[in-house]
């Protein structure tokens, strides 16, 4: 789409987004679309006037009228009617257009791939889920990928990687539709965000050093995101609202956590940060598939194994603990498939753990919940990996 140059990714897209260091004129003018696009979305139905814009981007009136212009021009902003005002005609509102631009979001599990396709303002308008192993090879992963976006059109939206009439069957890059921004991709870490390289996936050592980005862009024909599962799900909770420092704890099939300080997803300086489930507490523990013995992540599955729920979140708040003692965080959440089947269990148990270690420390109990969005909130986050950018973000 037309609405795309200058404000979204026009290749594989890296960590970094508009504004950053060495920012020329061009990406200038696209960071400042970006902002002005940023507060569209927050507005929603009702809008917000040109006025309003200039006031909370820092903007000259003016150059908010040309930015919006082009983004009316581009379809990406329209009028959302007229507001009273202090003094003077009404002002004009203008609304984004959320039709106008789509993304996919992939979650690749290690038994499962859903795919949701998302408006600009990360609605879901689509989702598709299918069996996977993630063991059975690069080309039938890849395959199962470009079957579960193929397979997310929404109402009079072709799906991405296909003809136009959901046909995905032919070879080749494929024709997506004009109006996708790109596919993000979120799995189990550990992986280098930055390159979009596999690393050594726990569990899964043929995975290391796999370019997983660049085949699937090749695939796709669309720029395309990866990302860790549980850093992804933390963009899409902070996107979605979730303020302050906070770390999502997923548990499914493994047990990861995306940490989000100061606004931000945090991925370390190799982008390996969050491998929460590969902290040691035990150190004669049970074997681990990371090679360590007493992890989190095993002491925490083998007791859902056995169907002791209550000593698996009794374990998940220790691993908390540790985590909230380290970075004195704001809240902690809980996501993942196991999570969901027992809601209570794992907050009540997470929150108790927590609060006793409050009263040992003599600090307020940091609170614990489940996170919003419950089984879809790596697909969504992952959908948030490619808006990020348009939005002035950078993809967290």
């Amino acid at each position: 789409m037309r609405g795309a140059r200058g404000s979204g990714p026009t290749g594989p897209v890296g960590p970094g987004g508009p504004g950053g260091a060495g920012v020329n004129l061009l990406a200038l003018r696209s960071h400042n679309a970006a902002l002005v696009l940023d507060l569209l979305r927050a507005a929603g139905d009702e809008g917000i006037s040109r006025l309003e814009l200039a006031e909370r981007t820092g903007l000259t009136p003016q150059a908010v009228s040309k930015i919006t212009a082009r983004l009316r021009e581009d379809g990406l902003a329209a009028e959302a009617g007229r507001r009273a005002s202090t003094g003077g005609k009404p002002r004009t509102v203008l609304r984004l257009v959320p039709e106008a631009g789509h993304a996919v979001g992939v979650h690749l599990d290690r038994d499962e791939v859903r795919a949701v396709l998302v408006d600009l303002r990360g609605r879901v308008v689509g989702e598709r889920r299918a069996a996977l192993d993630l063991g059975a090879g690069a080309e039938a992963v890849l395959g199962a990928v470009r079957e579960a976006v193929a397979g997310v059109p929404a109402a009079g939206v072709p799906a991405a990687g296909t003809d136009g009439y959901g046909d995905a069957s032919r070879l080749g890059p494929a024709r997506p539709d004009p109006t996708l921004l790109g596919v993000g991709v979120a799995l189990p870490g550990p992986l280098d965000h930055a390159r979009g390289v596999l690393n050594r996936v726990t569990g899964f050592p043929e995975w290391d050093g796999f370019p997983l980005r660049e085949a699937l862009a090749e695939r796709l024909g669309v720029p395309v995101v990866v990302d860790k599962d549980t850093n992804a799900a933390a963009l899409g909770l902070a996107a979605g609202g979730q303020g302050g420092s906070f770390a999502y704890l997923h548990l499914g099939t493994g047990l990861g956590a995306g940490l989000v300080i100061g606004g931000r997803v945090h991925r370390g300086a190799r982008t390996g940060a969050g491998e929460f489930g590969h902290q040691v507490i035990q150190l004669d523990g049970p074997p681990c598939t990371c090679g360590n013995r007493g992890c989190v992540e095993a002491l925490c599955l083998g007791a859902v194994s056995r169907g002791d729920l209550r000593e698996a979140a009794r374990v998940l708040g220790a691993g908390a603990a540790n985590l909230v003692g380290l970075l004195d965080i704001d809240v902690v959440l809980l996501g993942g498939r196991t999570v969901a089947a027992a809601p209570e269990t794992f907050t009540d148990g997470v929150g108790a753990v927590l609060e006793a270690w409050a009263r040992r420390t003599g600090q307020d109990a940091v609170p614990v919940r489940v996170a919003a969005g419950g089984g879809g909130a790596v697909a969504g986050g992952a959908a948030e990996l490619v808006l990020g950018p348009v939005f002035g973000r950078g993809g967290g």
